[in-house]
C-alpha cells in the first residue's frame, strides 16, 4: 500500500468545487471542513489511507482502533449553485513524496467528478492576531486572484507549505483553478476565530449561508479528535510546554 482510496459511491454533482480541511496552522482549514460537514450534512463518499500518514492507531476506550485518514464527502445543493467536495482528515501526509501523491489522488477523483475549481485553507502564523484578523490568497492566474481580492482579502507572499500551498500549484497543473485563503492566526490551537472569518469569506464566494452558531462545538470536536492522534496538546501539557516547537503544516 502506498495511497489507497476506497470509493463508495460516485455522486452526479454539479460544476463542484473542492475545499481541502487538513490539520495545519491554527487547525483553521480542518475546523472549516468539520463544520461544513456536519452543518451541511454532507455524505462520506471515499475514504484515503497512506503509507505517508503517521505509523500507528489510536485505542478508544472500548478497544477499538482508529487509524489516521483522510475522507471526501459531497454536498449537493438544492439551489442551482455549484455543489462541494469537501476533503477532511486527522493528518497530511509526513513525507514529499506523500503530499504530492496525495494532493494528486485527490485531484484525480475531483476532476473525475467534474470539480474545476479549487479552494485551500490555510492559517497564518502571526505573533499577534487583531480581533479581526487579516486574510490572504495566492491563486493559479492573474483572474481568480481578483476574484479572491474582491472579497476583502490580501495577496500572500512567500511560502505557502503542506497541501494549501501544494494544492493550488497542482491544480494551476492541470488547468484547474483555484486560491488559498490564509488567515492570522497564532497557530498553536485549534483557531476559532479564524475559522469563523475564513468560513465567512468563503461563504460569501460561494453565496452559501454558513451557521456559525455551532461553531464551539465543532472547534471542541475538533480538539478532541487532534488530540487523540498527538497533532495538539491538551490544556495541562499546553501550561508545561507552551515555549515547545512544533512542525506546523499550513
Amino acid at each position: 500500500m502506498v495511497c489507497t482510496i476506497e470509493i463508495s459511491e460516485k455522486p452526479q454533482l454539479n460544476d463542484p468545487v473542492l475545499i481541502e480541511g487538513l490539520p495545519g496552522i491554527g487547525f483553521v482549514a480542518n475546523i472549516a471542513a468539520l463544520h461544513l460537514i456536519d452543518e451541511l450534512k454532507a455524505k462520506r463518499f471515499a475514504e484515503i489511507v497512506s503509507a505517508s500518514f503517521q505509523d500507528f492507531a489510536v485505542i478508544t476506550e472500548t478497544g477499538g482502533a482508529r487509524s489516521p485518514v483522510n475522507e471526501l464527502y459531497y454536498y449537493k445543493r438544492g439551489d442551482g449553485g455549484r455543489d462541494l467536495i469537501i476533503w477532511h482528515g486527522n493528518t497530511q501526509a509526513l513525507t514529499t513524496f506523500g503530499q504530492y501523491e496525495l494532493c494528486g489522488k485527490v485531484l484525480d477523483i475531483a476532476q473525475e467528478l467534474g470539480c474545476r475549481f479549487v479552494i485551500s485553507i490555510g492559517g497564518f502564523k502571526k505573533d499577534e492576531v487583531q480581533p479581526a484578523p487579516a486574510i490572504y490568497s495566492a491563486a493559479t492566474d492573474n483572474e481568480t486572484m481578483k476574484e479572491a481580492l474582491d472579497l476583502g482579502t490580501k495577496v500572500m507572499v512567500g511560502h505557502i507549505f503542506g497541501v494549501a500551498g501544494l494544492l493550488i500549484g497542482l491544480s494551476r497543473l492541470r488547468d484547474m483553478r483555484g486560491f488559498a485563503l490564509l488567515v492570522d492566526t497564532l497557530g498553536m490551537y485549534p483557531d476559532a476565530n479564524a475559522t469563523r472569518h475564513a468560513l465567512t469569506v468563503l461563504g460569501k464566494y460561494l453565496n452559501l449561508n454558513i451557521d456559525l452558531s455551532r461553531l464551539d462545538a465543532t472547534v471542541d470536536q475538533t480538539k478532541k479528535i487532534l488530540e487523540s492522534f498527538g497533532l495538539v496538546r491538551n490544556i495541562a501539557e499546553e501550561k508545561k510546554k507552551e515555549e515547545q516547537q512544533m512542525r506546523w503544516f499550513i
